[in-house]
């Protein structure tokens, strides 16, 4: 039987990159590892204790000392920060807008890549973030690269917003999703970028089910995966 591989799947804010990974690795059985998810609880901590994003020493001195955990669930990832689970917290606007400049820091990325990477050892793994392929899981069997139109990210994350509830402003969102693309693409250790050997899916006008389904259809080719 043919060992499990790790995917890496790369792309901008709001590309889908989460839910689809997520359902990948259902579909496959493997284990699903949310990168994001992780530098979104050091932003919630350096919110809570009031560390200043732009002091790199003090935030990774709260990385090393926080015991972050993740767990899968059919609802999604679980995260928690010492003991309290934080899942809600991390996905609020407050955390989503600032993140990008607590990642920007190549102490933060060191660590973070070290524990995913990790993580990741074994295989079977579906890893999503905007530095997988290219820094985490450079020797990932499968590559992808999620895109889509700006308006089209910052509709979906409208939606999201206004389903739970949320007061949600689109041509706000459209300013915070390019601002995020223009760090996220801008930062001098690990930037968000395309790995040389990574399909690039543009998902604009495909559904998450085939997106999903396009994915697991290129693995099976790719890497001769199988359920």
């Amino acid at each position: 039987m043919k060992s499990k591989v790790n995917i890496a799947i790369d792309g901008p804010a709001g590309a889908g990159k989460s839910t689809v990974a997520k359902k990948l690795a259902d579909k496959l059985s493997y284990v699903y590892i949310d990168t994001g998810a992780m530098y979104r609880a050091l932003t919630w901590k350096a919110q809570r204790e009031k560390v200043n994003y732009n002091d790199e020493e003090k935030l990774a001195e709260l990385l090393r000392r926080m015991d972050l955990k993740l767990s899968n669930s059919s609802a999604g990832t679980n995260i928690s920060v010492d003991a309290e689970d934080i899942t809600s917290e991390v996905r609020e606007p407050s955390v989503t807008n600032e993140v990008s400049y607590v990642a920007k820091h190549e102490a933060i990325r060191k660590q973070m890549v070290a524990k995913q990477q990790e993580l990741a050892a074994g295989g079977g793994t579906v890893m999503d973030g905007r530095d997988i392929g290219t820094a985490v899981l450079p020797d990932a069997a499968v590559k992808f690269f999620l895109n889509a139109t700006v308006d089209e990210r910052a509709s979906r994350r409208h939606q999201e917003q206004l389903v739970k509830g949320m007061e949600s402003d689109l041509k706000l969102l459209k300013e915070e999703i390019s601002l995020r693309d223009k760090l996220d693409s801008e930062r001098e250790f690990a930037p968000l970028k395309k790995a040389p050997d990574a399909m690039e899916v543009d998902t604009t006008s495909m559904s998450i089910e085939e997106v999903v389904n396009y994915l697991y259809d290129q693995v099976r080719k790719q890497a001769d995966v199988h359920e």
